[in-house]
């Protein structure tokens, strides 16, 4: 029964951690909305440099959060103090692990399983500032994120194709030629 019990409250902590997550997420995303009504266009390096520290800033305290979650149940139940719970949680999330602070025998997959938990919200967060970054870089310089837009480059010709560097320029025109003829047909 008290494993049964266990499992129940492990499916609570994980919904309630992906709820806060996916609801942090989408407040983020109805912010920037919000803040840059016609878009993010031309903001600039500190402009950039900003939007990226604050949107980090607030996903670390999502995470901070979502430790407060499991906090309070590890208070609950098994320590006597928040520093104690929030110490545990943290180690965890974090995937460090607190050694010093056991949970009672029964309950000890929850350790794991809140790490594994961290690990995917952290994953989430990661994307969310990489699809953040990808796009301020691909308005500043749209080369950098698809580099063969401008059309095939040295490396993507088939090695049969492969001419010396003087002639890849003449290629790149023939191939553009062949594109160029395809959409006419």
């Amino acid at each position: 029964m008290l494993f049964a019990h266990q499992g129940f409250a492990t499916i609570i902590l994980v919904m309630l951690t992906l709820i806060l997550q996916s609801v942090g997420m989408a407040v983020l995303i109805q912010w920037i909305k919000h803040q840059f009504p016609h878009g993010i266009h031309q903001l600039g390096l500190f402009r950039s440099i900003v939007l990226v520290v604050r949107f980090t800033s607030l996903l670390v305290c999502l995470h901070v959060l979502e430790i407060l979650l499991w906090a309070s149940f590890y208070r609950w139940q098994f320590f006597a103090t928040w520093e104690a719970a929030f110490y545990f949680s943290a180690a965890n999330f974090s995937t460090v692990g607190a050694a010093d602070l056991l949970l009672k025998q029964i309950w000890r997959t929850m350790g794991p399983i809140e790490s594994v938990t961290g690990v995917l919200m952290c994953g989430f967060s990661a994307s969310f500032l990489f699809a953040i970054v990808t796009r301020l870089i691909e308005l500043q310089d749209p080369e950098l994120v698809e580099p063969h837009a401008a059309g095939p480059t040295y490396a993507n010709l088939e090695p049969a194709n492969r001419l010396g560097r003087d002639d890849q320029q003449k290629v790149t025109i023939r191939d553009a030629a062949v594109v160029v003829q395809r959409q006419e047909q």
